[in-house]
């Protein structure tokens, strides 16, 4: 069986170690954890794990995150992924740091990249998982916050929360979506 993981980022260097490219991290995370090396391909980067006798086929896409939509219809056909089998790990502004939230389907929640997605696949019908980033910004400033970097407390929490998050990717691709919400939504 395969599975398609998506995380949401913007490609570059400038986007580097920013809130919004966490999606990017988690998956840098679990590819790292499993020895899995991405390479470049066409709308992203694509590496793949195995795990339980499952393949997880890792997409970091380059369309940019308010056009990840492109890069997960492409990579759902090529890889003859359903739509059951699709998880997306974006940013959430509205979730204390480090927060982890999975929901089988559900709105857009203002978050671009995913109401991209939505509009493509022409469904909210797929699983997303949100890490949560906090909200500690002056009213107008959403887009400076997610664009910026950790602070050193966050930074230092990181390896713990990465972790967590691939634990719950894995149990995703092994269990299935209920199940892994019931365990990992408390953490």
């Amino acid at each position: 069986m395969k599975y398609l993981i998506v995380g949401l980022g913007n490609i570059g260097a400038e986007y580097a170690d920013t809130r919004h490219n966490i999606g990017f991290d988690v998956l840098d995370a679990l590819a790292g954890a499993s020895n899995a090396v991405f390479t470049t391909a066409r709308y992203g980067d694509v590496a793949e794990v195995r795990w339980k006798g499952r393949t997880l086929v890792l997409l970091k896409p380059s369309t940019y995150m308010n056009l990840s939509g492109k890069a997960v219809r492409y990579w759902m056909d090529a890889t003859k992924v359903p739509l059951e089998h699709l998880l997306v790990v974006s940013d959430d502004i509205a979730l204390p740091f480090g927060t982890l939230r999975l929901r089988p389907k559900g709105s857009a929640g203002g978050h671009n990249g995913l109401k991209n997605i939505a509009e493509l696949l022409g469904t909210e019908e797929y699983a997303r998982m949100r890490f949560g980033v906090g909200g500690d910004f002056p009213r107008g400033h959403q887009v400076d916050y997610v664009l910026g970097r950790w602070t050193d407390e966050e930074r230092a929490a990181m390896p713990e929360r990465l972790k967590l998050f691939g634990d719950a990717i894995r149990s995703f691709a092994a269990v299935g979506c209920a199940q892994t919400m019931n365990f990992f939504n408390k953490k």
